[in-house]
């Protein structure tokens, strides 16, 4: 399996020659209930990693094992907050920690994203453009969910562009813009104001491209790619670039009919051969593609054309002519707006305001590209999009993962062009607290062992459906048969507290009933009933592929799709009666 989808766990194994100790650990579960108590319960992971790291610089090289455990202990303690009050907390720290009980300077966290610079009177105009060669990824989330932020902030307008004018790198899908656009609106909560398909555009750029060309802006270039590589790395002319206006607007002409081989003629923007920039020394703007034999898959497209924009030229036109007064994106296309900004300058326009964003990483993911993603699932490593081991929206959407959590992740992120390295325990604890409140708690037992608890007065037991919300509810759970299941892990124990039933001690498979209040601190343990509970099975990822996990699920009528909290396991969507699947701890 390549090495960019495997989903990686980042654990101790990585750094052999360092373990946490005791000492680490108790400062991370003790700043982590101190970054909640300061925040009413709704703690940040990315406040306590920064803190550890200000404390502990010593920590920073193992910032990939740390943080997702810094995660998960945010986690815990806002559930803990949101199950027992702030005060709760507040006792764990006097008990173990009393310093940090001490007021400290809190800085407010910012809400929301930063303001938007050079704001007219007039609406501001953003666009989001992914290239239909697949489904959106998480990291196309960040796109779409910016821009969308910033057009609900100041009422202004979101275009969704699809720019698919690359028919071989990377050729456009089919069936990728009508899943874009659905997946478009899921994660911003509202339809795009306006939808561009550039490929339904070509005769628009050919008359900039012909605009370009008779105010000698732009010429057509015969050089091969080595020769004139080498014309840019000396920065000197190309023999082309001496063309007459006259002979460029033949040359295009003869490119539009179909006289030139791919690879044979390009027009090129006229900059300067001595830029310090390589990239921008006469970029290239529309080239000519094999579309007989890579025709485009929209049907209405398919090989009409042979003669194509490059993105920067394609995406630079199409900025101006729909209006685009902010673009916000990645740095890594700061070339991008450099390139952009030389061509504006030659017709006259007044480039976008622009802010870009940095590099964000996530531990468990490795680098992917949706072009690589199609290559897989195409040789079978993947069973679709999705696959729940993709970072695609709709695995992560299959997994429980809500557009709330993602927007949110996104949005705390903000737009820095510092590049971030974030575990997906950050993006989990989004989620839980969008799902917790109104997931309810149900019980599934792994490799389930009989306990006999015959004997007992009572025929059933009445749980709580939420522990927090008793409007929810009870589930009845039928005991009469005395037969009881728990795990196999917990069998080990000859004490054991049967969770929001009662005391029981274990002897040979035996349960005997010690009372219904808490006695002592005996471990407490999730459990079913033979006659409220059946066979059934937790799909989850594990160690990058997918496993499914029998036992014994607590009976249940929920619906499809409903968020569930699998007692002591994590949260699970409802397949069906007898199947869940994991979404995270």
């Amino acid at each position: 399996m390549t090495n960019h989808l495997v989903l990686e766990v980042a654990t101790t194994r990585w750094f052999m020659d360092w373990s946490m100790d005791a000492e680490t650990e108790k400062m991370l579960w003790h700043l982590a209930i101190q970054n909640a108590v300061e925040y009413d319960g709704k703690g940040s992971p990315g406040s306590v990693i920064g803190r550890v790291m200000s404390i502990r610089q010593d920590l920073r090289q193992y910032g990939k094992i740390i943080s997702p455990i810094i995660a998960q202990n945010v986690a815990k303690a806002n559930q803990l907050a949101t199950e027992n009050g702030i005060e709760y907390l507040k006792q764990i720290l006097e008990n173990e920690a009393p310093d940090l009980l001490q007021e400290r300077e809190k800085k407010e966290r910012r809400e929301g994203l930063p303001e938007l610079n050079n704001i007219t009177n007039g609406k501001i105009v953003l666009r989001f453009a992914p290239n239909p060669n697949g489904p959106l990824s998480f990291g196309h989330a960040r796109g779409i969910t910016i821009n969308g932020e910033y057009a609900k902030k100041y009422d202004g307008e979101l275009i969704l562009r699809f720019d698919d004018t690359d028919t071989s790198k990377k050729p456009p899908l089919r069936e990728a813009y009508q899943t874009i656009e659905q997946e478009a609106e899921w994660i911003l909560g509202f339809k795009p104001h306006r939808i561009v398909i550039a490929s339904d555009r070509i005769e628009k750029y050919y008359e900039y491209a012909e605009k370009m060309l008779s105010e000698n802006f732009g010429y057509v270039c015969q050089c091969s790619a080595d020769d004139f590589r080498e014309y840019r790395i000396n920065k000197t002319d190309c023999p082309c670039r001496s063309n007459s206006i006259t002979e460029n607007l033949l040359l295009w002409k003869n490119m539009l009919a179909e006289e030139f081989n791919p690879g044979d003629a390009v027009v090129r923007v006229r900059t300067d051969m001595s830029l310090k920039n390589p990239a921008l020394r006469d970029w290239p703007a529309l080239r000519i593609q094999d579309t007989k034999k890579n025709p485009h898959p929209r049907i209405e497209i398919g090989s009409k054309y042979t003669v194509w924009p490059l993105l920067d030229f394609q995406s630079a036109v199409e900025d101006h002519l729909q209006g685009v007064t902010h673009i916000i994106r990645g740095k890594d296309l700061m070339d991008s707006t450099r390139k952009q900004t030389l061509l504006y300058e030659h017709f006259g326009w007044q480039y976008p305001e622009t802010m870009y964003w940095g590099r964000v990483k996530v531990h468990e993911w490795g680098g992917f590209s949706t072009s690589q993603m199609r290559i897989d699932i195409e040789n079978g490593m993947y069973r679709g999009w999705d696959d729940p081991r993709l970072p695609t929206l709709s695995a992560l959407r299959g997994r429980g993962i809500t557009a709330d959590a993602l927007r949110n992740f996104w949005i705390e992120l903000g737009v820095t062009q510092k590049d971030i390295s974030v575990p997906l325990a950050t993006l989990y604890s989004h989620n839980v607290k969008i799902i917790d409140d109104d997931a309810p708690r149900l019980s599934f037992v792994r490799d389930p062992v009989a306990i006999d608890a015959g004997g007992l007065d009572i025929s059933a037991v009445e749980l709580p459906r939420h522990p927090n919300d008793s409007s929810q509810g009870f589930r009845t759970i039928d005991i009469s048969s005395g037969e009881l299941f728990i795990e196999s892990n917990d069998i080990g124990h000859d004490k054991l507290r049967l969770k929001e039933f009662g005391d029981f001690d274990i002897s040979d498979n035996r349960a005997e009933f010690v009372a219904m209040e808490r006695t002592d601190k005996r471990p407490i343990v999730h459990w079913c009933s033979k006659n409220s509970s059946k066979n059934g099975k937790l799909i989850m990822v594990k160690d990058g592929q997918i496993a499914e996990i029998s036992g014994r699920i607590e009976d249940h009528n929920l619906q499809k799709g409903q968020h569930v909290q699998i007692e002591r396991i994590g949260y699970a969507i409802v397949k069906d009666s007898t199947t869940l699947i994991f979404c995270h701890d």
